[in-house]
């Protein structure tokens, strides 16, 4: 038990830290985040408390309320946090590689399977869906990164669906935001047995992360590719 409470004790303080950071940063964004998520929890809480004074329950309609009130801040404020964090990822070379990394179970992500000089880049995710290929940058130039990737699974499993997405907020475009939501509205069409396949098959692709010197997650701007490194998969 001691051993227990102690993590625990050391646990805490770690969440509150976390999330006095991540307020910190939506704040950044988010200039009226306090005054809304202050607005939520006095709303709620008000509204059962009167509602507790009206049928002669103030005591416990007001813990309820409390209750409540926390929750419903907690929902505002991820909700807001993460709106937030797209926005500041929006643009970045790298971002969408960072949402599939978070996609959830069941994915398998391989980032920057594609990628030229300027920058357009090309990553795969497999999972019960297929393949999905995700591309981020200038729409003109990734669609033909996107071809060739599509004509190489074409050509390696064949019998397996391929989906593509270029992200972005332009006229057939998925914004950053949408990226997860629209990968899981994909009909699953492949088992446990055939994703693992699909991925030791590809896997013999190698990719373009594990060759060369790429941070993950969004990549610094102005970062240049070394000659001789880009357009294509290994």
């Amino acid at each position: 038990m001691a051993r227990s409470d102690s993590a625990a004790d050391a646990a805490n303080p770690g969440r509150l830290k976390q999330i006095a950071l991540t307020f910190k940063m939506t704040r950044k964004a988010d200039k009226t985040i306090g005054f809304v998520l202050a607005g939520v929890f006095l709303l709620t809480f008000g509204v059962f408390l009167a509602i507790g004074f009206l049928i002669d329950h103030p005591v416990y309609l007001g813990i309820l309320g409390l209750l409540l009130a926390f929750l419903a801040t907690a929902i505002v404020f991820g909700r807001r946090a993460e709106r937030a964090a797209f926005g500041q990822m929006e643009g970045q070379p790298g971002a969408a590689a960072a949402v599939l990394d978070n996609i959830g179970r069941g994915w398998t992500t391989t980032p920057a399977v594609a990628m030229n000089r300027s920058q357009d880049v090309v990553h795969r995710a497999v999972g019960k869906a297929g393949i999905v290929l995700v591309a981020e940058g200038n729409p003109n130039r990734v669609k033909s990164l996107l071809a060739a990737e599509k004509k190489k699974m074409n050509r390696i499993v064949a019998d397996v669906p391929v989906h593509d997405v270029i992200v972005g907020t332009g006229e057939g475009q998925v914004e950053l935001k949408k990226l997860r939501t629209t990968m899981l509205k994909y009909p699953r069409v492949l088992a446990g047995p055939q994703v693992t396949a699909t991925n030791d098959r590809l896997r013999a692709l190698g990719d373009l992360m594990s060759n060369m010197p790429l941070p993950k997650g969004p990549m610094p701007k102005g970062m240049r590719l070394p000659k001789g490194g880009g357009g294509k998969s290994r």
